[in-house]
């Protein structure tokens, strides 16, 4: 298959548009590749070309057939457009149809039809030319954004050109509205799922034909529209009722401002203070059921406050650097409610909640990197994904714990069939390898037992090798708490988070070490009366740790965040 792209912005390689078109041949690329098919690619940039316009001489049609007087760089355009099995024309709405050169462009084909009168029913209008070469089998794709919020109703002068050109109904578009988004770092994600999208038609253009229910995703809204024209409106950095040039500073807070879901509104007003300690300026944010409001003269009352200076905050932003990170590093600090820092990706993310956070990742990785909780990306299309769940390691080690020391035959044989159905159970969820080990641990405990193996030892045993199961793990990566506690911060992408994974290592330390001492008291105590109780015996501490747990992870991260 062979390719050709014509970039007609008049920014060249800067284009947002042509980040539309490089992805739809990605996709492309992908789908001939699993196929086996030979696919090449030739990009024209129609910016750094000599395409002078036409004369309407005719030239081209009586005294020279088929070639242009004009001696410049449309004849190489001409050779690729006959070369190419796909023409992809890509382009941002300059109004209301193609920019001017490449209209110039468009214009300049005329040698490549013959001057004589034909019907042609597919086309619009009455009359047209046929074509001097033979263009049957070849397949075109205009791709094109604008700046409006959406691309309905504003396309009207480009398809009108293309059904002339082309005939109706016989060309493949992809119309993206909000199209000025696509240079801003602050909101890749949400412009990086659509661009996973047009990836996604790409690779099934190439296959056949782009499905219905990927052509109503490129059809989807980037913001809505509020969200987008006041965007549009507060990034010129001018005041709207002076018309002075605001500070860039205050221009980028208000362009978080707009990107407030008020969907996310937590039942009370609260006020986000950003300090910017570079250059000592100082605004508030205004969280309501309405909206959000910029303050400048600072008269709200902080509930919480970010000191930060603007270029980690911009760095952050644009994806450059990770929040946590920044966090951890102390590049800035949070004071107040740390709460709102924890679901910052639900109050500033992309619609649905399923962007990253445009300020910054949230501190914790709570559903960041611009994915939905528990789930997954595949070309471009959310798909649900499987998530851990800790019953699957503990329910084997309850029911050895509580039964055996009631019954110690019963209560074993209850342990192998925990161990056994456990996992049926919960096919649905994704195991780790602490699940895994749990059934074999304690499933080995509990057919030792009924091979005549001493209780009073084998149950102490269970504690010290669970508790050393927890411990081995804090000398690793990532901690065992975090394979089930990243379920609550966006999955697997939270195992990147450094303050996520500190929080976890201490709680899973803490917890190592409590099973680690328990065998102690269990051994003597399995020697007195108490010997049937000791499955609630020992849950009576757990329980404790459990309540100290919740505590922790939130008090932790919003010490850290204090710069404690």
């Amino acid at each position: 298959m062979k390719i050709l792209a014509i970039n007609g912005s008049p920014k060249g390689g800067r284009s947002n548009t042509y980040q539309l078109t490089r992805a739809f041949i990605e996709g492309m690329k992908e789908s001939t590749e699993e196929t086996g098919e030979a696919l090449e690619v030739r990009e024209i940039q129609a910016n750094t070309l000599e395409i002078h316009p036409c004369l309407g001489c005719f030239s081209c049609w009586n005294k020279t057939p088929g070639a242009c007087c004009i001696q410049d760089d449309m004849r190489q355009v001409i050779q690729g457009l006959l070369w190419a099995d796909v023409t992809i024309w890509s382009f941002p709405l300059y109004y209301f149809t193609v920019p001017g050169g490449l209209k110039n462009l468009i214009d300049r084909q005329l040698p490549m039809v013959l001057p004589f009168m034909v019907e042609n029913d597919n086309q619009t209008g009455n009359g047209s030319h046929p074509s001097r070469y033979d263009m049957s089998g070849k397949r075109t794709v205009v791709i094109s954004t604008c700046g409006f919020y959406t691309a309905e109703g504003n396309y009207d002068g480009v398809c009108s050109l293309f059904d002339h050109i082309c005939g109706r109904d016989s060309y493949t578009t992809i119309f993206c509205g909000q199209g000025e988004l696509f240079r801003v770092p602050e909101v890749s994600q949400r412009t990086g799922e659509y661009l996973g999208y047009v990836r996604e038609a790409g690779k099934e253009y190439a296959a056949g034909g782009i499905h219905p229910e990927t052509e109503e995703k490129l059809k989807e809204l980037l913001y809505p529209r509020e969200t987008f024209e006041s965007w549009a409106d507060v990034s010129w950095g001018i005041d709207k009722t002076e018309g002075g040039r605001e500070s860039d500073a205050l221009t980028f807070t208000r362009q978080m401002a707009v990107l407030y879901r008020k969907e996310s509104y937590a039942g009370k007003s609260q006020v986000l203070e950003m300090y910017y300690t570079d250059i000592g300026e100082c605004y508030q944010i205004l969280l309501g059921a309405e909206g959000s409001q910029v303050i400048t003269d600072g008269s709200g009352t902080a509930t919480t406050r970010i000191e930060t200076p603007l270029s980690v905050w911009r760095s952050i932003a644009a994806g450059e650097i990770r929040g946590d990170e920044a966090l951890m590093k102390g590049l800035y600090k949070v004071k107040g409610d740390f709460n709102l820092m924890l679901r910052w990706n639900d109050y500033f993310g992309a619609p649905g909640g399923s962007s990253d956070g445009e300020g910054h990742r949230a501190e914790r990785g709570r559903r960041g990197d611009g994915e939905q909780k528990g789930s997954r990306k595949t070309g471009g299309i959310h798909t649900p994904d499987r998530e851990t769940n800790m019953n699957i390691m503990l329910l084997p080690w309850l029911c050895l714990w509580i039964s055996v020391g009631i019954s110690s035959q019963i209560g074993s044989i209850l342990t192998i069939a925990t161990c056994l159905l456990v996992p049926l159970v919960f096919y649905r969820n994704k195991k780790t390898l602490y699940d895994s080990l749990s059934g074999v641990l304690a499933g080995g405990c509990s057919m030792a037992v009924l091979l005549g193996g001493p209780v009073r030892l084998l149950l102490p045993l269970s504690y010290l090798s669970f508790g050393i199961m927890w411990t081995v793990t804090c000398f690793g990566k990532i901690p065992l708490t975090a394979h089930y506690s990243m379920n609550d911060y966006n999955g697997e992408d939270a195992l990147q988070n450094p303050l996520f994974l500190k929080t976890n290592w201490i709680l899973t330390l803490m917890w190592g070490i409590l099973y680690l001492v328990t065998p102690i008291w269990t051994y003597f105590l399995m020697g007195t009366g108490l010997s049937p109780y000791m499955g609630a015996i020992n849950s009576l501490l757990p329980a404790l740790m459990g309540i100290f747990t919740v505590w922790f992870q939130k008090w932790y991260p919003a010490k850290v965040a204090r710069g404690e």
